[in-house]
């Protein structure tokens, strides 16, 4: 579960973050990344994370299931990600059948191509 700190909750932030940042894809997932751009000398917030998997992927039990699993990933990742960072991850249809190992591989790999 990730901590409500690092959260993306307002659609801006989702749309600062997918229009702004930049973006790595992988076959399961697309992760969009905007980094910290405040003043310097102001403590950035911790880095916050959302998601976006739309009915593309599947059914409901699908798309739940495959939030599940990219939550878990990124919780588990949040100790890496650059401080102030807004963090975006698209499910693509291909994430329905993805196992969770896939799926970490494939978030792994888009987050190290973008840092």
């Amino acid at each position: 579960m990730l901590p409500a700190s690092n959260r993306l909750r307002r659609s801006d932030d989702f749309r600062r973050a997918v229009r702004s940042g930049r973006r790595a894809g992988r076959r399961a997932v697309v992760v969009h990344l905007l980094p910290w751009g405040g003043p310097d000398g102001v403590r950035p917030e911790p880095a916050r994370v959302g998601f976006v998997v739309n009915k593309a992927v599947g059914n409901a039990v699908l798309r739940n299931r495959v939030h599940r699993r990219l939550r878990a990933v990124l919780a588990q990742r949040l100790p890496e990600l650059p401080d102030g960072s807004l963090i975006v991850v698209r499910a693509l249809p291909s994430s329905a059948s993805a196992s969770y190992d896939e799926l970490v591989a494939d978030v792994d790999g888009a987050l190290k191509r973008l840092s």
